[in-house]
């Protein structure tokens, strides 16, 4: 291909400022009640795992973070990797973090190559990247 076009990337830096890890069942409780937990409702990337165990059971993206993860996954709501958490795993020793950012196809891949880098596999519960 003596005339194919070249395009280069220059990448920016992502850089993702993590929550705190908090508890599945604490996630179940909405926000304006005593020990409800606030999530913000914007893009970013999520991942789940048993509080004592590095191995995600999950990693994941979205366009809003408060429902992805208390709607869907969470309270059960059209997520296919939190019906399989909630049907095979004990959610009470599960936690969750999640990161704002609006590169969150990117961060998702990075955290997926990470993980397999880490462990020889996607998580779980994730079946692709």
């Amino acid at each position: 291909m003596a005339n194919a076009d070249k395009e280069t990337f220059s990448i920016p830096l992502i850089v993702l400022e993590w929550s705190e890890w908090r508890a599945w069942n604490d996630l179940k409780v909405g926000a304006k009640y005593e020990g409800g937990v606030t999530i913000p409702q914007v893009a970013g990337v999520y991942e789940v795992k048993y509080a004592d165990d590095d191995r995600q059971l999950t990693i994941g993206k979205t366009f809003s973070l408060r429902r992805r993860i208390k709607r869907q996954l969470v309270r059960g709501k059209s997520h296919s990797s939190g019906k399989k958490i909630r049907a095979n795993e004990d959610v009470s020793r599960i936690v969750v973090r999640w990161a704002t950012t609006d590169r969150r196809a990117a961060a998702e891949e990075e955290l997926h190559k990470k993980h397999k880098a880490k462990f020889g596999d996607l998580p779980k519960y994730t079946e692709h990247t």
